[in-house]
């Protein structure tokens, strides 16, 4: 196909520079006219002003106008564009020893703009993929998608399923629905520890692989330590501390569901564990916690989800922190997180800052956390790295 073949978006004169340099959104605001009328979805060509192709994407009525699939002027295909890309993200994972682990069966295979699939995240627990739609670009190459997952994963894959999609407002929701075979087996490993797995009713896919690293870590330093794990979900995190010979592990959520996955997944490893759960909003929890424990894990959900609500995240994340360096035993660990894109590393830094001189603590960085190399980061697209970390000694 020609780029003619595709309703046209010409730039403004000099808003080329982002997509030159390989960044794969660009906004609204500099397109200066759309030839043709496209819909939400709609495959567009990218023009600059005098004519030249810079790329093919999906277009959007939000903010960012067209998230780029490929840049440069050459005929695009993209049911091969497809299946050429989940091969590349297969091979990825493979060169990082992935799909080689018979400790880890559970991974992140497409990462979106990491992956050169902006709108597209699918994860692998053992024999299923689960997929999230997050453009109905992406929606519309849903048999396009399947078959290539059918090709590269081959006698691995037994089942695919869909997470549900909102379409938007007026459009309504796609519902969650299996589009390949059935699970037999609704669990995968990790770290050598085995997790069940709820893809159809819980949060995101249905289990955090970015932390892989960073659960791993907190084994490695959980030893005869009492442990908090605070917005605990499916309890990855109070399993990894158990496995590294934990004391004792409290996780605490809001979710009674999410609790009782954990439980299953404390039992499901560590039947005889000194593990308990508690129901609770971690805000409020966190208000009247005991002095009782030397390793705390922060792990929220993101405070920080559109620009206007930056002031009242940063907030939120200070108070937790505050909160939780106030009650640390002297010398014990703090695993804090934020999976806001918005929060920079720098940001962070300085609420954590804050948040220790208002409990009168000392606080030092051992060591900076990130997302799992499952998740990749473009060096032109530096908002893929979304997930920050520390690891603090509070004395």
């Amino acid at each position: 196909m020609s780029s003619a073949n595709y309703q046209r978006v010409i730039l403004h004169p000099s808003r080329d520079v982002s997509l030159r340099r390989g960044h794969p959104w660009l906004f609204s605001g500099a397109v200066a006219k759309v030839e043709g009328k496209p819909n939400p979805g709609d495959l567009v060509s990218v023009h600059t002003s005098d004519g030249e192709t810079l790329g093919y994407g999906h277009w959007s009525v939000s903010s960012i106008a067209v998230k780029i699939l490929e840049f440069g002027s050459q005929p695009f295909d993209e049911a091969k564009f497809i299946q050429q890309a989940i091969a590349a993200a297969y091979a990825r994972r493979r060169a990082i020893g992935l799909l080689d682990s018979t400790d880890t069966d559970g991974y992140r295979l497409v990462h979106a703009e990491g992956d050169k699939l902006p709108g597209l995240i699918i994860d692998v627990f053992s024999t299923s993929c689960v997929i999230q739609f997050q453009s109905e670009g992406m929606l519309r190459l849903r048999d396009e998608i399947v078959a290539a997952l059918r090709e590269v994963l081959g006698s691995k894959l037994q089942c695919i399923y869909q997470k549900a999609f909102d379409l938007g407002e007026k459009r309504g929701e796609v519902e969650g629905q299996y589009l390949f075979g059935q699970a037999s087996l609704r669990n995968f490993r990790e770290n050598g520890m085995t997790f069940l797995v709820d893809w159809e009713r819980g949060q995101k896919t249905g289990f955090f692989l970015d932390q892989r690293e960073n659960r791993a870590l907190v084994q490695k330093m959980a030893r005869g330590k009492s442990v908090l794990n605070c917005f605990s979900y499916s309890g990855g995190f109070s399993v990894a501390a158990l496995a590294g010979g934990a004391h004792s592990v409290l996780s605490v959520d809001s979710s009674r569901a999410a609790l009782a996955l954990c439980a299953e997944n404390v039992t499901l490893n560590f039947p005889a564990a000194n593990h308990k759960c508690q129901e609770a909003d971690c805000l409020q929890f966190l208000h009247t916690i005991p002095p009782d424990y030397d390793l705390i894990v922060l792990d929220p959900p993101a405070f920080i989800k559109h620009r206007g609500a930056f002031k009242g995240g940063l907030k939120g994340y200070e108070t937790i922190n505050f909160l939780a360096m106030q009650a640390a035993r002297p010398h014990s660990l703090l695993f804090t997180f934020s999976c806001s894109q918005l929060l920079s590393k720098e940001d962070f830094w300085e609420l954590l800052t804050r948040s220790a001189a208002r409990a009168g603590r000392e606080a030092r960085v051992l060591q900076y956390l990130r997302q799992a190399p499952c998740h990749p980061v473009p060096l032109t697209h530096p908002e893929s790295d979304y997930l920050k970390g520390f690891v603090l000694e509070i004395s």
